[in-house]
């Protein structure tokens, strides 16, 4: 059973029985199925997907033989993004252990490398069949899915505190994509600028909470390379329910590290009132679609 079957509304599953019916039904009443082509021999991949909510639902993937019989491989959840999260570099990689895509990009605001499940698989193999390599610059849209968050209460800014910061991210955006470029000067005040903050974290933290300093942040979780601890700002919350078991899910749009992404979550796992304005921290399961015709 997959873990994040209940982000998108099937917390009610407890049997691999219940799981084996809601992927019968995907196979028998796709919204959407795909078919790539094949040569000769050779078998032909395809994927059925059933939406159960706004932008949400679940895709099995798997190939065609011969004679025209899909054979299962893998199933998943998704949750598909609404707006553009960033426009930058992505590589895309076939995993090892399965007939899937990961999306990686190495972008300023996050600090870490961005691995993301590859949603429109159909889209790159279509794309990839006329084009060679592996590295794009294009639109990327983002989406997480949770099983376990939180909401807390926002930081005390001024309008002033804002504009401060948002210099400041601007500025230290730029520095780090000079120091990759190898400028000397950039490198040393980017270390400077973190000795800096390190000691000032370290005054901070003997009088006050964490949280009250942190404001955001975006960092690997656990071993799964598309898996990530965040904490960010609630600008956005929709409230949508599952068709099949009427289930409410969150839509919340959270603006964490300068990058502004949606995260689907589950009502009854979600602890407080979400509201813009207050910060969510929870794990979340990275997922997007590439925009490979708007390059």
């Amino acid at each position: 059973m997959h873990d994040y079957l209940r982000a998108i509304g099937f917390s009610c599953l407890k049997k691999n029985k219940d799981v084996r019916d809601i992927l019968n039904l995907v196979l028998l009443r796709p919204t959407s199925e795909y078919v790539s082509s094949a040569e000769d021999g050779e078998a032909a991949f395809g994927e059925k997907v059933k939406e159960f909510a706004s932008r949400m639902g679940i895709s099995v993937r798997g190939e065609y033989d011969e004679n025209g019989q899909f054979h299962v491989s893998y199933y998943f959840p998704y949750f598909k993004a609404k707006n553009c999260t960033v426009k930058d570099e992505v590589t895309i990689e076939k995993q090892s252990d399965r007939d899937a895509y990961a999306g990686i990009c190495d972008n300023v605001k996050v600090g870490v490398s961005l691995i993301f499940q590859l949603l429109n698989m159909s889209d790159y193999i279509d794309y990839a069949e006329f084009h060679k390599g592996s590295l794009f610059y294009a639109p990327m849209y983002l989406s997480g899915l949770s099983t376990s968050g939180k909401v807390i209460l926002p930081l005390m800014k001024t309008e002033a505190d804002i504009r401060r910061r948002r210099d400041e991210s601007i500025n230290r955006d730029r520095m780090i994509a000079a120091a990759r470029e190898g400028d000397q000067d950039a490198i040393e005040s980017l270390t400077l600028e973190d000795i800096d903050m390190y000691a000032t974290i370290s005054r901070r933290a003997k009088k006050e909470d964490v949280l009250t300093i942190v404001e955001s942040y975006f960092m690997p979780y656990g071993i799964a390379c598309d898996q990530y601890s965040i904490m960010g700002d609630i600008l956005g919350v929709e409230t949508v329910q599952n068709s099949l078991t009427e289930e409410f899910i969150y839509i919340l749009t959270l603006e964490c590290n300068n990058l502004i992404f949606d995260v689907c979550i589950n009502q009854k796992d979600l602890l407080g009132e979400p509201l813009p304005g207050r910060r969510f921290r929870g794990t979340v399961w990275i997922q997007g679609t590439v925009d490979f015709m708007g390059m």
